[in-house]
């Protein structure tokens, strides 16, 4: 699987509305065969910062999200509401999903 973090600086005036901004890029990038998730959180620490954590089933999955016309678009459409180009990580892992997080197990039923 492919798994990608990228963070997100937005100019402060479209802080607030970023998901709106970006929810025609999330839903169709959701939509996609490959996708596995796509999923946007705001920073707690800086309320323009938005991280994106992003997974596709395989090289061929992330191939055709780059070269949809959802990513052309907002290639277009997304960085002019942004302070500075996007940093990401992008590594391809061996698994197919997310593990438990076994150091803090919740316990069958619940504390």
């Amino acid at each position: 699987m492919i798994f990608i973090t990228a963070k997100f600086r937005v100019r402060p005036e479209y802080a607030d509305r970023w998901p709106q901004i970006a929810d025609d890029f999330t839903r169709a990038t959701r939509a996609e065969p490959g996708c596995l998730w796509f999923d946007w959180s705001r920073s707690l620490d800086d309320p323009t910062e938005y991280v994106l954590v992003e997974a596709f089933r395989d090289d061929e999955a992330g191939a055709a999200h780059v070269q949809s016309a959802h990513f052309r678009a907002a290639q277009r459409d997304l960085p002019p509401h942004l302070v500075e180009t996007p940093r990401i990580v992008n590594v391809t892992v061996p698994q197919e999903g997310w593990s438990e997080l076994g150091e803090m197990a919740v316990p069958e039923g619940g504390l």
